[in-house]
């Protein structure tokens, strides 16, 4: 069986599980604990963290430990958008219509709840968004400007550094859900210019449970979770000490391989689209064929079901998906697809392969089993 569904989850790093392996067994300690064995607990949890502030180019004391991206992007939108209403009475934000649903949610929640207006930038047909267009949306009130750096259905990466710029002229904090992104891209908040990054470590290898908010000290940040008062009162808590440790190993690792993991699984994928495409005449590639993630393919099959050509890829020994897996069950088609311009009936026939970033061999046999399996559900089996 070929795994081809690596935007979902990972499979755990060995290196990543032996450096866990003490905090799940003899050094168990509570890092809020004040004796020794709590402050070995707390001594891991502060190098892990500055590990993480390193790759992302923050201070130690920014990085905010979470179960996931989706608490990690729940905590940027809601928690620096309130933040900004309590101190300067903001009361805006601006996102797009292709945001992970964490995104999508939690803005909606701001507009039901708190009262906040949203702008939904549009997308192109590609999912590229237009840095005058985000411009144009801003306002005196403004509280921040959420965009994911690279789309986990189509594989679009925005560039976040000219999106960051139009908001730095006007003092709007960025966020960016880096979720897909990491591994692949690069992560320092500085060069990108964004004051908020969200990650999982379950995309790198990582346990699932485990995520990152780096958020710059000086953005307000109003905490979702109350009590204990850990993270620096902005995520009570007891800290998973031993996922945090897999997390920042995890992404040390990742980014060590970036630059020759990128340049080699961008070739395959390059290869790969080619020969989908050449050998599937109803097939069409979604999302920017060029300012794209190396490890992400997806594809629509005009008269077939997404769905049904997934069950003949296994059939076939290759695992891959529909879109996002935060979406799976749904019937409806793909709120990324749609946005991007993408017929309904043709959106419900996507199918999506992400690569590991340890690929080495091209991919012709799954491109042929592609094509079997479009071919065997356009004649009915």
């Amino acid at each position: 069986m070929l795994y081809l569904d690596n935007a979902a989850t990972t499979p755990l790093r060995p290196e990543v599980l032996e450096a866990m392996m003490p905090y799940l067994t003899e050094r168990f300690g509570n890092p809020s604990s004040h004796h020794t064995v709590g402050e070995d607990a707390a001594d891991a949890l502060a190098d892990a963290r500055a590990r993480v502030a390193r790759v992302l180019g923050l201070r130690a004391s920014d990085i905010v430990f979470t179960s996931g991206g989706t608490e990690a992007n729940n905590l940027a939108v809601k928690g620096i958008a309130i933040g900004a209403r309590e101190h300067r009475g903001a009361r805006h934000v601006v996102t797009t219509p292709i945001e992970h649903e964490s995104i999508l949610e939690s803005v909606g929640y701001l507009e039901r709840i708190h009262g906040f207006d949203a702008t939904r930038v549009p997308v192109d047909h590609v999912g590229r968004v237009d840095p005058d267009a985000v411009a144009r949306a801003l306002r005196d009130d403004t509280a921040l400007v959420s965009i994911g750096y690279a789309n986990n259905e189509v594989g679009t990466v925005q560039d976040v550094a000219a999106l960051a710029a139009v908001a730095r002229e006007r003092g709007v904090p960025v966020h960016i859900d880096a979720v897909q992104a990491a591994g692949w891209l690069p992560l320092s908040a500085a060069e990108l210019g964004v004051d908020a990054i969200s990650l999982a470590g379950h995309k790198l290898g990582a346990p699932k449970g485990t995520g990152v908010l780096g958020v710059r000290g000086r953005i307000p940040l109003e905490p979702l979770l109350h009590g204990g008062g850990q993270e620096r009162g902005r995520r009570s808590g007891t800290e998973d000490v031993a996922g945090a440790v897999g997390l920042a190993t995890a992404l040390e690792l990742a980014e060590a391989d970036r630059a020759e993991a990128s340049a080699r699984v961008t070739v395959i994928r390059d290869r790969f689209v080619a020969r989908v495409l050449t050998t599937v005449p109803t097939s069409e590639l979604t999302g920017d064929p060029v300012h794209r993630l190396p490890g992400t393919a997806s594809f629509t099959f005009a008269g077939t079901s997404g769905e049904a050509v997934l069950l003949e890829l296994e059939r076939r020994g290759v695992v891959s998906s529909s879109g996002s897996a935060c979406a799976a069950g749904s019937d409806e088609p793909s709120h990324v697809l749609l946005a991007m311009g993408i017929a309904p009936e043709v959106a419900q026939t996507a199918v999506r392969f992400t690569f590991p970033h340890r690929l080495r061999q091209p991919l012709d046999a799954v491109a042929d089993a592609v094509a079997a399996s479009v071919s065997a559900v356009q004649s009915g089996g």
